[in-house]
């Protein structure tokens, strides 16, 4: 059985305009992940991004407890990894829980899309859950949303995603097909592609190069694929913050990428709202 998400808000008086799907990460839960994100404060203000941004449905999905082969217990996970260092390592360990999370995160989409339009939805995570909702977003295929967001994370089945690419010409059309069918599954119905959807999505990544979890090596390569694809990619590198947030930073990094949607009453220190 798939456990309902944890939602926040909207703001009790405020009418609600935007959705943010977030996916924590391996061996974490939806209610814990949330009660730590919302502690992160931008800078200038004590205020927490809920209260920044009033009119916004925060929805964080709970991940499955999967068996975990390497240590023999089940534990909270999108799906199972031998190493989340090498996240490449044994990958035929990933695909079954990788694709059933897209999925599921699929169907959440679908019920978020019946409150709001698509074009005001956030979809993204942190490390593993980053991972499961690129996948997903990649399987979609058809784009469309407010944007992705990203943090402390890789490019889930990287090799297989890089040799796909290779089987296909050097059009962007047919590298997006390629990573649908990666991510979605020879066996599964595809859905129409819509590449230019795709590639207008704007696309937010942080990564702090003291991550000792998910080596800051590892975004950089997410973000040279995502750019390969066609995509336009932010991407921030921190200093510090290790497999985390950076504070103060980072935050008022993604509150300006949320403004750029999102009508807030805050601007960070040296920012400007757009």
């Amino acid at each position: 059985m798939v456990a309902s998400p944890f939602v926040v808000g909207p703001a009790t008086g405020h009418t609600h305009t935007h959705t943010i799907i977030l996916l924590h990460g391996r061996d974490s839960e939806a209610q814990e992940f949330a009660s730590e994100f919302f502690e992160c404060e931008a800078t200038g203000t004590e205020q927490t991004l809920p209260n920044l941004f009033p009119t916004v449905r925060w929805v964080f999905p709970q991940a499955k407890c999967l068996r975990s082969e390497r240590f023999s217990v089940e534990m909270s996970q999108w799906f199972d990894m031998w190493s989340v260092e090498d996240q490449q390592e044994r990958t035929e360990l990933q695909v079954p829980g990788l694709r059933s999370s897209v999925n599921m995160i699929a169907e959440l989409i679908e019920q978020e899309e019946l409150l709001v339009p698509r074009s005001n939805i956030f979809l993204g995570g942190i490390s593993q859950g980053f991972a499961t909702a690129l996948a997903a977003f990649f399987a979609d295929g058809r784009g469309g949303f407010a944007g992705l967001c990203g943090f402390s994370t890789w490019l889930p089945l990287a090799n297989q995603a890089a040799s796909a690419l290779e089987l296909v010409d050097d059009e962007n059309d047919q590298k997006l097909a390629a990573m649908q069918r990666l991510y979605l599954g020879d066996d599964k119905q595809q859905t129409s592609l819509s590449p230019q959807q795709l590639m207008s999505t704007p696309i937010l990544l942080e990564h702090c190069q003291d991550d000792d979890i998910i080596s800051i090596q590892s975004g950089l390569l997410l973000r040279d694929f995502i750019d390969k694809l066609g995509l336009s990619v932010d991407f921030h590198e921190y200093e510090s913050g290790g497999h985390w947030f950076n504070e103060p930073q980072g935050v008022d990094d993604f509150v300006v990428f949320l403004q750029k949607s999102i009508k807030s009453d805050h601007t960070p220190s040296g920012h400007q709202s757009t």
